[in-house]
């Protein structure tokens, strides 16, 4: 599983320069052979990009950058960051062409595999561990949960909390569902005295409005759950709507704290049930 992920980093991560996706930043409209692993992450955006109609777009790079969001979190969280570029507040992911291992990215567009690489190493890992060792498994990989194989008995125990001062509630999966939550909480910073998160609302290419602090979300994968998760941030109060059409299970936590159930995500330690959604 380490190898793995170490591939998952070298393909996607913003902040390494030997990245491919560096290496296709680099190449300013060139179009570019890249790794199966690559290949596969960015189809699964490209995807995730047209099911949400662009409210989860892997092109939102340039916009992270300009937020200030242009190295390891480590170096930027609670700090003042400056303006580092200018950003047009365009939809790109259509722009992106993906022919086997061939990408095309034009100049001056850049990836942010952020809202699906980790979701989809989750289910991978899940899947791979379970089939190798012919057991139920469950996989948490920064929050994002992925499950594979039998469940223990009762289920799968998970507590849903996004920090020690947030509403907390625990919850039992049952075999095969994942579960992902995307936070306002966390991964925040200051940009001219303006407090500034990680989601982005790729149309403004600023962070998402402040309606939902946290969505955590059910489904039959994590790359689906982590999708309509942050497509609702993005969306605010028209984001839960699109949940409760979608039928998905969820938990929203408000700007003030308030939380607010949907499709039957349960009060505390009851079985979600996830439903064919993304």
């Amino acid at each position: 599983m380490d190898e793995y992920l170490n591939r998952i980093e070298l393909a996607c991560s913003r902040f390494r320069d030997d990245s491919e996706i560096r290496l296709i930043e680099n190449a300013r409209g060139i179009p570019v052979e890249v790794s199966s692993t690559l290949a596969r992450l960015l189809r699964t955006a490209l995807d995730g990009a047209r099911i949400t109609e662009g409210a989860v777009d892997p092109t939102i790079g340039a916009a992270m950058i300009a937020l200030g969001y242009d190295r390891d979190f480590a170096l930027i969280e609670g700090r003042e960051v400056p303006i580092r570029t200018s950003f047009v507040s365009n939809p790109l992911w259509s722009s992106v062409r993906l022919d086997g291992q061939t990408v095309t990215v034009p100049a001056g567009v850049q990836l942010d595999l952020g809202a699906t690489a980790k979701a989809l190493a989750a289910d991978d890992c899940a899947l791979a561990v379970s089939a190798k060792l012919n057991c139920g498994v469950l996989v948490c990989l920064g929050g994002d949960i992925a499950t594979a194989g039998p469940s223990p008995d009762g289920g799968w125990t998970v507590l849903v909390q996004d920090g020690d001062d947030a509403p907390a509630s625990n919850v039992v999966l049952p075999p095969g569902v994942a579960v992902a939550t995307s936070s306002t909480r966390k991964r925040r910073w200051s940009q001219n005295g303006r407090n500034v998160h990680h989601i982005i609302d790729p149309h403004s290419g600023r962070s998402a409005d402040g309606t939902w602090q946290t969505v955590t979300v059910a489904a039959n994968s994590c790359v689906s759950a982590n999708l309509a998760s942050t497509a609702c941030v993005v969306r605010g109060f028209a984001g839960a709507q699109e949940l409760e059409i979608e039928g998905l299970p969820a938990r929203l936590v408000g700007s003030s704290g308030e939380i607010r159930l949907l499709n039957g995500w349960p009060s505390d330690r009851e079985i979600v049930s996830a439903r064919e959604g993304l």
